[in-house]
């Protein structure tokens, strides 16, 4: 958006009379606008900088694992790391978060679970809102029979059991070496983010939809229509863009959704690998041992915790931020 700035060598009467320098008048880009308002929020910070240390963690993981720790997050230290009661010993400073009843190191095992879940969560995310965004769009903008049947697909989508029908597909394809559908769903992470993005689709599709039937009677798109452009091009070029903050902003929001739900496949020990760490399986494996090592549950659950918190506060943030009547 461009905004006219006042020329700093002029100086126009002020309102106190001709001798006045009227303020100066600054203009500020969209990204420079949504950057102030942002910065305000001390949490929404907060939660960036917490996410960005979790992303360099979980992209590190191989790396801490190799060069700092030295074990992987599937090495077993039996005689190590269990007493001789066979119980897993507590945090110290080789262990620094101790060690579950495998003799397993927790800590590890976080790092390389931050990574599953976040690389589950994003393709995840990103499936979700590429099928909702374009059956909001259609919807919305085609309205008639096309918006009808849509909302329809939406409303049945919403009204299954996504939970039991997610680990009814996670289980059926996970148990085949060459997945579903001719190979098309593969046991592994690829299975996990795609059977959580089919069923989280149509919450961003009625946000989308709704957005699109307020703006496709503005005047610019009667100004676009009058200039010849097609349909296409007026959703992609006109349509699009105005709904693209709600969509940012959804966006944020529905990643901490898809952490919780891939946790809970996990913890029910469906679509992962059995060697495949995850925070939803190392609360699961904790349950059992929670009397005599909290620890297994402590840190993995605090992970999952503050991770969920702070992409909802980044989301909130960014809400505020992009929202004009917020605007000061």
């Amino acid at each position: 958006m461009a905004t006219v700035t006042a020329d700093p060598g002029i100086s126009a009467p002020g309102p106190g009379g001709p001798g006045e320098a009227s303020p100066q008048v600054v203009g500020r880009s969209l990204g420079q606008l949504f950057w102030r308002r942002f910065r305000r929020d001390r949490f929404a910070l907060a939660g960036v900088v917490f996410l960005v240390i979790m992303i360099l963690l979980a992209l590190g993981a191989g790396f801490i694992a190799d060069n700092i720790v030295h074990h992987g997050p599937n090495e077993t230290f039996v005689r190590e790391r269990l007493n001789d009661f066979g119980l897993p010993k507590g945090p110290d400073r080789a262990f620094w978060f101790g060690s579950d009843n495998a003799g397993r190191d927790v800590f590890v095992q976080i790092l390389f679970g931050a990574r599953t879940s976040l690389i589950i969560a994003f393709f995840a995310t990103a499936l979700s809102v590429s099928i909702g965004v374009l059956m909001g769009l259609v919807a919305g903008y085609y309205r008639g029979k096309v918006d009808t049947f849509v909302s329809r697909v939406i409303d049945v989508v919403m009204s299954l059991p996504v939970l039991l029908l997610a680990v009814g597909l996670a289980a059926a394809c996970g148990l085949q070496p060459q997945g579903c559908l001719g190979g098309l769903i593969k046991p592994g992470l690829g299975l996990v983010a795609m059977v959580i993005g089919l069923f989280n689709w149509p919450y961003i599709a009625r946000i989308v939809r709704g957005q699109v039937l307020s703006l496709r009677e503005k005047e610019f798109i009667e100004a676009a229509r009058s200039q010849g452009s097609g349909n296409l091009r007026i959703i992609s070029r006109e349509v699009l863009p105005n709904v693209a903050a709600p969509i940012i902003v959804y966006t944020t929001l529905i990643i901490p959704n898809n952490i919780l739900f891939e946790a809970a496949l996990s913890f029910l020990g469906i679509g992962l690998p059995p060697l495949t760490p995850a925070w939803g399986k190392m609360l699961d494996q904790a349950g059992a041992t929670f009397t005599y090592a909290p620890w297994m549950m402590l840190y993995p659950g605090l992970f999952l915790f503050l991770t969920v918190l702070a992409f909802n506060l980044v989301g909130d943030g960014m809400r505020d931020a992009l929202d004009p009547r917020t605007a000061r």
